[in-house]
């Protein structure tokens, strides 16, 4: 019997599976550059899209969303410092790509270990 974690997982890589290319393509690496960043992060449905939490029963710390764009964003429950603004309360929440390559990896690779360490 699979745990849930592997369902979750299942239902996550089924859900970009789904996608049109070449959107597709570019959602799993990014799944997959997650993953390797974040291996504490545990994927799940979240929404109808693709998330990651700490465990499969707390609420989703970043999501990757495939809308107009591709975005990976924070969820409100990412426990970090807001940084920058003029009044210092602001943080970014969401960067959106339409390509990926080392740079944009590296970017992702740092934002995830922000977020799960």
């Amino acid at each position: 019997m699979a745990s849930k974690d592997e369902k979750n997982l299942a239902q996550v890589l089924d859900k970009i599976a789904t996608m049109d290319e070449p959107e597709r393509s570019l959602v799993q690496r990014v799944h997959e550059v997650i993953v390797a960043a974040g291996p504490r992060l545990k994927p799940r449905i979240w929404y109808g899209m693709p998330a990651y939490a700490l465990s499969a029963s707390t609420p989703a710390l970043m999501t990757l969303r495939n809308d107009e764009r591709v975005n990976l964003a924070l969820t409100e429950k990412v426990a970090l410092v807001p940084a920058g603004g003029s009044d210092g309360t602001m943080m970014p929440a969401a960067w959106y790509f339409e390509t990926l390559d080392e740079s944009a990896e590296k970017r992702i690779a740092e934002i995830v270990r922000a977020v799960a360490f």
